[in-house]
Parts: C-alpha cells; structure tokens; sequence
C-alpha cells in the first residue's frame, strides 16, 4: 500500500474559517428517499455478497482477540454495497453492538444530517468502521489492534470497490493510511491509497461521535463535505 498528497499545499485562510457556520446547511434539493436501489440487478451484486459474507466469517474466526472477546456482536457493514461511496468509521459503539448495523443512535442521526447537507442520504452510501468489534467500555483501540483489523479493512475496501473515501476519525484515518500525524493535520485534504494496483481517492475528517463532545469543530468538517461535494461532482458521480 502506498499513499500520496493530491494537494499538499492546501491550507484554510483564517478569514474563510472566521466565516463558516459552524452548523450543517442543508441543501435546497430534496433527497429521493424512495428510490429504489437497482443493485440486485447488477452482475457484481451476488459476487460481492458472497464476498462480504466470506469476509465476515474470516474476522470471526480471529483467535485471542479481546476486542472479540468481550463484544456480543460483529459489525461489519450497512448500506448499498455498489455505492460509489464508502464511509469508514472508527469503531462500534453500543447502539451499533445492539442493532448489528453501523452508525445508529446520535452518531449516526449526526451523520446522515452532514450527508444530508451534500443532498446524500445514508442508505445509498456503503459504511463500516475500521474495527469490527465495539471495545470495551467504547475505549479507543490500541495501535496493535488498529493494525490487526486493518489487514481486513483494506480487504473491505476491494471488494466495496467505491469511487471515493471518507474516513471519520483517527482511527479509521490510522487504519487505512499508516501516518502518525494527527487528524487536524490530515483532515480536508484529498489523498490517494493504492490497493491491489487500484487507487481509490481518500479524505479524513472528524467522525460524528468527536463533533457531538466538540461541537465547535463542525466548521471545519462541513468544510470538508463541501469539498467531498465537490469530488463528486467532479468525477460525475451518481449517487
């Protein structure tokens, strides 16, 4: 794996960041919330399932795994796996441990307010976390764990085969990257990670959870979504 900067010299002017709002604008265009996902049709729809669920039974059968074993249930993701758009979060929390699913109860409402505010819905998108099992105590996970999980993470991500990334929070951030560097550093910047020859384009912005105990910092991130926006549509991406 190897990364690269598309724009290394990318720095928000102080008299743009005095300016932002720091709550989410929602865009004017109504979201089509009962269009129908055509995804059955597709010809790498059932390779992709049997794919993912191949997957699943590998991250189960890990061994001497305290985050597995101190966790009632495996999350590995939600959504529309032929989305162009794969979100990735750090890892589950309780709501998340109940349910099976990824980004439920305040993180997750955060979160389809912020993709709302793009005119994305969150069930068109694909999500996951970059841990597949909620730590205990929802602790942050150990950079030894990070790395375990990773090799898994980055399987996901072929097989999700997306057109764009997003990554909330360190964790996730760590996972697929590698850096050392802290989130306000590598947040709002494109980037590139390659995976088995493919490169799929990445941006790091803070999760949900961290915008609910710092609200002041939703600035910034909506300053990130404008720019996923932007990529978008760019790349002409239908969504």
């Amino acid at each position: 794996m190897t990364k690269k900067s598309l724009d290394q010299n990318m720095y928000y002017r102080e008299e743009l960041l005095n300016s932002i709002e720091p709550n989410f604008i929602f865009s004017k265009k109504p979201i089509n919330r009962f269009k129908i996902q055509k995804t059955k049709g597709d010809n790498n729809y059932k390779g992709k399932k049997l794919e993912i669920l191949d997957l699943k039974k590998l991250i189960d059968s890990i061994q001497n795994c305290n985050l597995k074993n101190n966790s009632q249930n495996l999350i590995l993701g939600s959504g529309n796996i032929n989305s162009p758009i794969m979100i990735i979060g750090e890892a589950p929390g309780l709501e998340e441990e109940k349910t099976g699913k990824s980004f439920q109860g305040e993180s997750g409402a955060l979160l389809e307010k912020m993709l709302n505010a793009i005119n994305i819905s969150l069930k068109d998108v694909y999500s996951c976390y970059a841990i597949n099992f909620r730590p205990p105590e929802d602790r942050k996970p150990t950079t030894q764990e990070i790395k375990r999980y990773s090799i898994f993470l980055k399987e996901h991500i072929s097989i999700i085969d997306p057109k764009i990334i997003i990554l909330f929070g360190s964790t996730a951030m760590v996972s697929v990257t590698s850096t050392n560097e802290r989130i306000s550093n590598e947040r709002g910047k494109w980037k590139e990670i390659i995976l088995k020859n493919k490169t799929f384009p990445i941006m790091v912005t803070f999760s949900p959870s961290y915008l609910i105990r710092f609200p002041e910092n939703k600035k910034y991130s909506w300053e990130d979504l404008k720019k996923i926006k932007k990529k978008i549509q760019d790349l002409n991406i239908k969504i």
